[in-house]
């Protein structure tokens, strides 16, 4: 992969308004486009993984809205127009509609994402 936008990466989830499109970016990279509805806590949907947070980092930029990140060693806001990293050991928050481009290490992601649709059924 050279380039791709939102519509061409395809839905790795979907619950509700809440999306995240993922393709992998070459390498062990992957790209994602993420879009979260006002109110979404994916806390319940991370209990099972390593201290029931998202073990895997993330590299971004917020495009809309603000978002919480919740860690055990306190709580960072995140909004519109900041570039982001975020360690393994989070679960986001919509504080508003949000969405945003993030980069993560494929194989660590796919799985988060695979254990997210099973808890979301």
């Amino acid at each position: 992969m050279t380039a791709t936008t939102r519509d061409d990466t395809p839905v790795a989830f979907r619950n509700g308004d809440a999306e995240l499109r993922m393709r992998d970016a070459g390498g062990e990279m992957s790209v994602s486009f993420v879009r979260f509805p006002k109110g979404t806590d994916m806390s319940p949907a991370l209990q099972g993984l390593p201290g029931d947070l998202c073990p895997s980092p993330h590299w971004g930029y917020m495009l809309k809205g603000r978002i919480k990140l919740m860690t055990k060693d306190g709580d960072q806001t995140y909004g519109a127009g900041e570039a982001f990293y975020w360690a393994p050991g989070h679960a986001p928050v919509a504080l508003e509609d949000c969405e945003y481009v993030d980069f993560t290490p494929t194989e660590e992601f796919t799985r988060v994402v695979a254990h997210v649709k099973e808890k979301t059924g």
